[in-house]
């Protein structure tokens, strides 16, 4: 029996979000009196915030999870509701955000207030630097005046300081240095505030640069100001929240600001300090990766149950043939990926550890497929050129394969490709790894009118933050030249980040082999033939050798049980490869043509190649982009294969005394089709 799911779940999240947003709009009105109410009141109220917004998260991870198919009856207008409901749930989540930045900032301004007061009764420096500042202290008083007629959030603080130079890259924008008082005049949702320095000169600034205008940095900012920016100097805006004043605390309020807004505040601060140009964001693919195996092609290769759950609607048994059914899509192509040109470089504070592209399918609003990661390679004397391996074939490595396959039988008219340059990188100061998106682009495979675009080379040109962002750009120092004549306009153009591709229909027989794969999935062309043996021994045992048809015990079969691992571990992958590969060159002509054997000798490669490669202890677990432990596999596997080699066959290293394995668990020997198998999402 299969559980049951719960009735209406969007309709309940929706009646959730409404019960949170009436919580933080009354939160909001009631934080309002923080400036007369107690300290403890205070506290009280930014404590709810975290718990709020704690609560939105949970909705919203709960909203992204959710799928047409939970639903009992059918919902109108579907996902025009669920991508309301998440906008909703982001506003309340940015209310949320700067309520707790702002009720912080209050508290920690009125401690410096009051320490800096002890401090001017101590010493008679202190009182001399009272009397310096008491001038601008008079010339804040008609920025009172102004914030009478501004909101409370933006009242907050009118005066900031700016962390680093920031040079005007268009009309409208106001130049400054490192150091200068500037005065908010607008603080625009866009990030772009409106700002006058101390000449009256206005214009816009970016927030990354600011930090609030205290006595304490005012001093620290004229003290660094003869000195030129390192990273050293920038890092400790790392330690704050939202341009809080630098300060050592050791409340959990202020560390729970700071975790809140750790992500925003990390490329932030790499953008101000310029190790990242300002449209590189968060790898969105890579945290979606992350969150589950739902995007992975593990989950994709899996049989997909119909909508009654009681039959497989994409593994069907064709007994003229007697293999599983070809199953046509609507898209059947090969992708081959070509170069990646004037791809911006990342400072020298960061150290790169891989350059990819993850692609998908997508239609402009969410994630249709598994997501596919082609490795990248570039040489010292060109770093802003990315080159790929196309038709990769013997022992190199199937994640450096640039020609992919693609496989989609979605039928809606925007249905394209979703292309994310990445690096993974490490920070040189700290040691904090993460993933950041150098730019995306979107390739729709249809046109307006419903014809699928030609097949040829396409050069596209990639765009800035996310791809639910519009109108960034990658490098804006760069795109913002392409003014004047049209010659300056054609050498902008040329140089923009930039990705090739080509598009490339079927052969009949390539038709033919990719048919047999599930209707959506992506994945590279020289590990196609292993995903094909998967999926037609996973025919035979499913709908040819079992039993009873309606059981939904569990199967003994150690290459279906582990398949699903040797897809998140590339290398096993390619020692499998290498060992089909050399027993496929013993065969007969005629032995080639018999589906069986070939069935029958591949299990027998798989049963001595990867299951003892699984579970040894001498191969470190699979991290991705750490070199160290790449090579140390790869060692590792190349020393197995050799000795299988010499010694015709895994038995004897099997059984060598130096060869350690994992304890033996029953998971490796059975295949659970029911823990397995993919719901419709139709």
């Amino acid at each position: 029996m299969l559980a049951r799911r719960p009735r209406d779940p969007l309709q309940a999240l929706r009646r959730r979000g409404q019960e949170l947003k009436l919580q933080v709009d009354s939160l909001v009105t009631e934080s309002q009196l923080t400036g007369v109410l107690e300290p403890s009141k205070r506290r009280d109220i930014y404590q709810r915030c975290i718990q709020l917004k704690q609560a939105v998260d949970e909705n919203k991870n709960a909203l992204q999870k959710l799928n047409k198919a939970d639903e009992s009856a059918p919902v109108g207008n579907y996902e025009k509701r669920k991508e309301e409901e998440y906008s909703l749930l982001e506003k309340l989540t940015c209310q949320l955000q700067e309520l707790a930045v702002g009720i912080s900032k209050k508290d920690t301004l009125k401690e410096e207030a009051h320490s800096d007061k002890e401090e001017d009764d101590l010493t008679e420096e202190d009182e001399e630097e009272t009397e310096e500042t008491g001038g601008e202290e008079e010339e804040s008083g008609e920025e009172e005046e102004r914030q009478e007629h501004t909101s409370p959030t933006q009242a907050e603080v009118v005066k900031y300081f700016a962390l680093g130079d920031f040079a005007a890259q268009q009309a409208g924008d106001l130049t400054f240095k490192k150091g200068d008082i500037l005065h908010i005049i607008e603080k625009k949702p866009d990030g772009w505030w409106l700002a006058k320095d101390a000449e009256g000169n206005e214009g816009l600034i970016p927030r990354t640069y600011l930090e609030p205008c205290t006595k304490k940095n005012k001093q620290e900012s004229s003290e660094e100001g003869s000195k030129e920016g390192s990273e050293e100097d920038v890092e400790v805006v790392d330690e704050t929240a939202d341009g809080a004043q630098v300060r050592q605390r050791t409340d959990s309020h202020w560390s729970a600001v700071r975790k809140a807004l750790s992500e925003i505040n990390t490329i932030d601060m790499l953008a101000t300090m310029g190790a990242i140009p300002a449209g590189f964001r968060p790898s969105m693919l890579s945290q979606l990766l992350d969150e589950g195996n739902q995007f992975r092609a593990s989950y994709f290769l899996q049989p997909e149950l119909t909508t009654s759950q009681l039959a497989f609607r994409d593994l069907l048994w064709d007994a003229k043939a007697g293999t599983i059914m070809s199953r046509p899509s609507l898209v059947s192509l090969i992708l081959t990926l070509w170069s990646c040109k004037m791809i911006p470089l990342p400072g020298t504070s960061i150290q790169v550890l891989s350059r990819h592209v993850r692609l998908c399918l997508f239609d402009g609003n969410k994630v249709l497929s598994n997501i596919h990661t082609v490795r990248a390679v570039w040489q010292p004397k060109k770093p802003k050129t990315w080159t790929f391996s196309p038709q990769v074939t013997g022992i190199l490595p199937c994640l450096l394969d640039g020609d992919c396959f693609i496989r989609s039988n979605s039928s809606t008219p925007d249905l394209g490709i979703l292309f994310e340059l990445g690096i993974s990188y490490i920070r040189n100061s700290t040691g904090e790894r993460g993933e950041l998106s150098c730019g995306w682009v979107f390739l729709k495979l249809f046109d307006a009118s419903g014809v699928p675009i030609p097949a040829k080379t396409y050069e596209l040109f990639l765009n800035g933050g996310t791809p639910y962002e519009k109108g960034v750009e990658v490098d804006p120092s760069v795109s913002r030249r392409a003014q004047g004549s049209v010659f300056r306009q054609m050498i902008s153009m040329r140089r923009q980040p930039q990705l090739l591709v080509k598009l490339r229909s079927l052969n009949r027989r390539s038709r033919a082999m990719l048919s047999l794969l599930p209707e959506t999935l992506v994945g590279s062309m020289c590990s196609a033939h292993i995903l094909i043996f998967y999926r037609q021994i996973l025919g035979d045992v499913l709908l040819r050798d079992r039993a009873n048809l309606q059981s939904a015990d569990l199967i003994s079969h150690p290459m279906l049980a582990t398949f699903p691992m040797l897809l998140e571990q590339p290398d096993v992958m390619d020692a499998l490869r290498s060992s089909w590969a050399e027993k496929e060159s013993t065969l007969k002509r005629s032995e080639k043509r018999d589906k069986e054997l070939l069935k029958a000798e591949f299990l027998l490669v798989y049963h001595d190649c990867v299951l003892p490669l699984l579970h040894s202890t001498l191969l470190p677990p699979f991290r991705w982009a750490e070199e160290e432990t790449e090579a140390a596999r790869w060692k590792a596997i190349a020393d197995f294969l050799k000795q299988s080699r010499e010694n015709e066959g895994s038995l004897k290293a099997l059984l060598s005394p130096d060869g350690v394995h994992e304890p033996f668990d029953l998971s490796e020997q059975t295949y659970d089709f029911l823990g397995e198998i993919r719901k419709n999402s139709a």
